[in-house]
């Protein structure tokens, strides 16, 4: 039977819930850089190995929307780098977990392979904490797990 432990990426970055908003947007830079891949979401994980929520591109890009722009419409006469600017001097005083997604789905290491598939399906995620006795030991990409069902079809 092929778990969780056989397919999870134990090489993975995190974030603590007190870091800056500037320096988790750093750090996904970096990440993105150092893995040669892009990275869509970081796990936040406090100084026990518990995980807290997951600060995704998402979660980013909500906090930079303007809040009126329903009542703005298309915005086409706003300048973007004075929005731009804007959205970097407030992500210094903000916190990851003052944006993180704290409604998780996870899996745990002894999870067989197509239960952690069903729960990537039906919660329509990318990527997925594996926890082990309540601490993150790894994370699944969704695209390392559609290639390694490929794998077992050669």
């Amino acid at each position: 039977m092929i778990t969780a432990r056989d397919i999870m990426n134990t090489h993975f970055y995190s974030l603590q819930p007190d870091t800056s908003l500037a320096g988790a947007i750093k750090l996904f830079k970096e990440a993105a850089d150092k893995s040669e891949r892009r990275i869509f979401g970081i796990m936040v994980i406090d100084n026990f190995g518990k995980l807290l929520g997951i600060l995704s591109m998402e979660d980013i890009l909500l906090f930079a929307q303007p809040k009126h722009i329903h009542i703005w419409g298309e915005m086409s006469d706003m300048e973007v780098v004075g929005v731009i600017d804007r959205i970097c001097e407030n992500s210094r005083n903000m916190e990851v977990s003052d944006i993180m997604s704290t409604d998780i789905v996870n899996v745990d290491v002894d999870d067989n392979l197509f239960v952690v598939l069903a729960r990537m399906n039906r919660d329509r995620v990318r990527r997925i904490p594996v926890l082990e006795n309540d601490a993150v030991v790894g994370i699944i990409y969704i695209s390392d797990l559609f290639f390694h069902l490929l794998e077992q079809l050669t």
